[in-house]
This record gives structure tokens, sequence and C-alpha cells, in this order.
């Protein structure tokens, strides 16, 4: 080796150093002392959330958690200096997850999704009106809303296009497990059975994973509950109940809803003639406070979906 560096290599040198800097200042041009930076990182503490964890509510047992937020300085930073002043809707806002998940639950029933998020979902247990779905599927693709069936095996077995055209509609279809048994009744073993021949035939369906399970007349045990868990599904119960069964009017089965509604509300009906025929003027009243979605965007963490 020579004992000296050559000039040429010193001058090398200097160069790529520069080169490193000007990357480095140009991917993070904000310097410290500027005023809209400072305001913005002034203010991320009135904008921060904490994220909240999943837990086992006494009444409404297996309850998703919430990502809190934060603002993200830079992305603020980027979307308001053209303008050089601080504006609050040109926050961004990053979630952060919380520590526990759903997943990480003990075996539980789900009720609704988590209180504090501005959503509901409509849950339709389908064993029989099969002559209503296509209304109802119509209404919910005309409102751009997304609801959420249960099927029982032997329906599916009887309708598959039916069962087929919910799905390319892109609803979430679930099991209403097989015959419409009271699962309350049925030892583990039993419900396992009659779980997986619903799971059989809806399966060979459609293409999408059954991740949910509905019990017939919301009656069950903790063993079915563990059943279900054992096939990768978890069990949804209510907490707004149209009682469309009945055959109320329109007016009765549109303020069941409507005066019960709440964040994280599910809300159960049929296939009866009254909900076809008012889907279509529940649907904008709920949405003037709430969201609509699937039980997957409900019992996700995601703030806001």
């Amino acid at each position: 080796m020579n004992k000296y560096i050559k000039p040429a290599v010193i001058v090398f040198l200097l160069i790529s150093c520069l080169a490193v800097y000007m990357s480095l200042n140009q991917s993070n041009p904000v310097s410290s002392s500027n005023p809209l930076y400072e305001r913005i990182k002034s203010k991320q503490q009135d904008y921060f959330i904490e994220p909240q964890n999943a837990y086992i509510d006494q009444v409404w047992k297996k309850t998703p958690g919430l990502n809190g937020r934060k603002v993200s300085i830079e992305k603020s930073y980027n979307k308001m200096k053209k303008d050089g002043k601080f504006n609050e809707d040109k926050l961004v806002f990053e979630q952060i997850p919380p520590e526990v998940s759903l997943e990480e639950l003990p075996v539980s029933p789900i009720y609704r999704g988590h209180p504090d998020k501005e959503m509901v979902a409509l849950l339709i247990n389908v064993s029989w009106g099969a002559e209503f779905i296509p209304d109802m599927v119509e209404t919910l693709s005309k409102h751009r809303v997304k609801a959420n069936f249960f099927i029982d095996g032997a329906f599916a077995a009887e309708h598959k296009d039916l069962v087929q055209m919910i799905e390319e509609e892109g609803h979430l279809i679930g099991s209403h497990g097989y015959g419409h048994k009271d699962f309350a009744k049925l030892s583990k073993s039993q419900a396992m059975v009659n779980l997986d021949k619903a799971n059989s035939i809806i399966s060979s369906l459609i293409e999408s994973d059954i991740e949910w399970f509905a019990p017939p007349a919301g009656s069950f045990t903790m063993s079915a509950v563990e059943a279900a868990q054992e096939l990768d599904m978890q069990t949804i119960l209510w907490t707004v109940d149209s009682i469309d069964w009945k055959k109320p009017t329109k007016d009765v089965f549109l303020h069941r809803i409507t005066s019960k509604l709440h964040n994280g509300a599910t809300v159960l009906m049929h296939p009866t003639a009254v909900t076809a025929s008012s889907l279509d003027e529940l649907i904008p009243v709920i949405q003037k406070q709430y969201r609509i979605g699937t039980l997957a965007e409900l019992m996700s963490e995601k703030r806001g979906g």
C-alpha cells in the first residue's frame, strides 16, 4: 500500500461525502427552526389518541380494540408548506395499533364492535325467505352498502344461485349452521359436525373463507362457541333486533332499529317482506350518523373503518 493517499482519491472521497450529505438533506429538508414545522410539532399532543386494547366485556363479551393515532409531522408539513401556514384540515395522521388484539382474547362470542367506532353492521340470517333476497341485495347495491349474510347450509344447498349472487355483490357470507338447529342443545361434537356440514356446502359455492358463525335464534352454549373457534370461526350475536320475523309494520320495523342504534351496533334482520320493503328508507337514516360495513370492517382495529 502507498504511504500517502493520492490527491485524486481524496477528491473522490470528498465528492462522495458531499453527495451523501445532499441526499440526506433533500429527503429531510425541514430545519428545526422552521416556524411551520415547529408549530405542527407543538400541536401533535393535542391530536394524540391512545390505542385501546381488545377486551372481554361483562355484558357484550369479546370486544375489539381500536387503533390510536398520532400526527405525522413530516407528511403534515409537506401538505402545508406550499401555503406556509398551519391548517388543521391538512394534518396527516398515523394509526397506532393496540397491544392486545381480538384474536388474542379467550374464546367468547362477540356482540358488537368497539363502542367508540361510529359504524354498524347489518346481520341478515337466512334459513328461509329466498323470494325476498334479490330485492334486498338490489337495494343494498343501490346504496353501495355491504351487509353480512349468514346462510343455513340446507338453504345454500337448495339456493346455490342466491348464495353466489350475494358473494358476487361483495357481501360477507357466514354460517348459520345446518338445518336451523338449537345449538344450546347440541354437544360440542354435535356442533362441530353441524358446522362442518354447513361449511362444506357453503364453501363449495363461494371463494371467500367462512370466518363467522351466527347461531339460530341466538341460542348457544360455550361448547358451540368453542366448536366454531376450532373451525376458525368467530361467533357473532347482535345488539339491535328488528324482530322482523313477527311481521311488524314498516314504521314499527324502522323504529325498533333507529331508536336503538349505537356505535359498533350489530343489527339483526331476516329476508322478510317488511325488511325488503324498508331497507331503502332505513339505510339513509342510518348513514346520517354511522357508516355501514361488514363484520371484518367493524371488528378491525382501524379507526374510521
